[in-house]
């Protein structure tokens, strides 16, 4: 599917009030979607599961939840933002309203031998209730998350959902690549404790390089993509996660 418009008018529905049910065949086509998903990292095993939400703990007037499951191997928490963003941006295209819901627990925190990691709780919503001005949405300044030449692409990345918007991302282009780090500052963030902020963060990472990628092949540029890894523990404020070598643009 054709990503890049859906970033324009995804928006996180805090609360499903008047939430619509979700017919069976847009159902389908979601768990359909779901299974060709592309991965991050394709040697960590992942896995995707639909439940009520009345099987988690998620209080928020959701129909479903998307739950999420990963071994805790490598850079595990970048690869379920990665997928996990795919599956929001998919959301929004067929009109069912979403929510990255970090605080949710789900009956089974175990599934297949893999671990719970985060869920996305879904309803079905009005194609009116989505974003209709992404541009008036809080966002960091752009000289804040981005130095040198925007490619046309910084300025719609920078629209990528954080935990408790955090945005804790910053994009370095030097002329032919891309240097995308992961700032870490430690302390609580809104309702995160501050012992969560690195696993959050760490997921929205994954969620931001999805969303430049496909900001990214939307203008033309084709790349070479090297991941780093996240070595949450160092002291460093700026720890380098992707690197992108541009090849050519329109």
């Amino acid at each position: 599917m054709e990503h890049y418009e859906q970033v324009f008018r995804r928006k996180s529905f805090h609360l499903f009030r008047d939430a619509e049910e979700i017919p069976s065949d847009k159902l389908r086509r979601l768990k359909a979607f779901i299974a060709q998903v592309m991965p991050l990292d394709p040697s960590v095993r992942t896995a995707v599961k639909i439940v009520p939400e009345s099987e988690t703990s998620c209080k928020r007037g959701a129909e479903y939840c998307i739950l999420l499951y990963s071994e805790t191997e490598k850079d595990y928490l970048r690869n379920i933002g990665y997928i996990g963003e795919q599956i929001d941006l998919y959301l929004a295209s067929e009109n069912i309203g979403a929510l990255w819901y970090g605080a949710g627990k789900p009956r089974q925190m175990q599934w297949d031998g893999l671990n719970f990691v985060i869920m996305i709780a879904i309803a079905g919503a009005k194609q009116t209730q989505f974003r209709k001005d992404m541009f008036k949405a809080r966002r960091k300044p752009l000289d804040e998350i981005w130095s040198g030449d925007t490619l046309g692409v910084g300025e719609i990345a920078r629209f990528a959902p954080s935990a408790c918007n955090t945005q804790p991302w910053f994009t370095e282009n030097s002329g032919d690549q891309l240097l995308v780090s992961r700032y870490k500052k430690p302390g609580k963030r809104g309702i995160m404790p501050a012992d969560r902020v690195d696993y959050y963060n760490q997921i929205d990472i994954g969620i931001y390089l999805f969303i430049l990628e496909t900001c990214l092949c939307h203008k033309g540029y084709a790349f070479e993509r090297r991941l780093f890894s996240d070595c949450a523990g160092d002291g460093a404020d700026m720890i380098p996660a992707a690197e992108y070598r541009l090849k050519a643009g329109k």
